[in-house]
């Protein structure tokens, strides 16, 4: 499946975040692309641009394109809770997604491309599917085979995230995915609300 591969740092001033990760270059220039920079004015956005700029901003930074995000939105729907928040909880459940909050890899990018490398493991079995959903209670681990790769290796030594709802064990290299995570426990600056509106028009 293809996958953004463009300059990152555009999107990240696009944004004005620095979605991606830690961006030397965002932090020099942190205001929008362009030719004329930051000192271009620029008009007040509808209200369908403004939506439509939250929903991109979600999928450039769990890296999930359109056709899959749009049915995580069906199945948010479908469950019992606040869909926007539900369709987060999705997101932070992906297998690459806490293969990067673990600490596996510094990038989400980079635990897709582990994952997708058979380096990781659920539950003792070999998965290779980014995307795959884990419940409250599964053991992620990094295969045996894998342990001594310099890239997790250097990854797992400079990260120091600590997430409520995941357990890590540095001696086994496996975490637990302890439960879903609320939303006030999610860290991204996502304004979920807004892709409901967009979805639901």
């Amino acid at each position: 499946m293809a996958r953004y591969t463009g300059p990152k740092t555009k999107i990240a001033r696009k944004f004005g975040q620095a979605i991606f990760g830690d961006d030397k270059a965002f932090e020099k220039r942190n205001y929008p692309p362009g030719q004329h920079g930051n000192t271009r004015r620029r008009g007040k956005k509808s209200e369908y641009s403004v939506q439509l700029m939250e929903k991109q901003k979600a999928k450039y930074t769990y890296g999930i394109l359109e056709k899959q995000f749009r049915n995580m939105f069906k199945r948010a729907t479908s469950a019992k809770g606040i869909t926007g928040e539900v369709l987060l909880q999705l997101c932070e459940s992906r297998l690459d997604n806490v293969v990067f909050r673990m600490g596996i890899s510094p990038t989400r990018s980079g635990a897709r491309q582990l994952v997708s490398h058979r380096h990781i493991t659920v539950n003792g079995e070999k998965v290779n599917i980014p995307s795959y959903q884990l419940k409250a209670g599964d053991v992620v681990g990094v295969r045996e085979k894998s342990k001594s790769l310099e890239a997790i290796q250097n990854s797992l030594a400079n990260s120091s995230n600590v997430y409520e709802w995941i357990t890590w064990n540095p001696g086994s290299k496996e975490g637990t995915y302890v439960a879903v995570p609320a939303r006030i426990q999610i860290p991204e600056q996502i304004n979920e609300q807004l892709i409901v509106e967009l979805y639901s028009k």
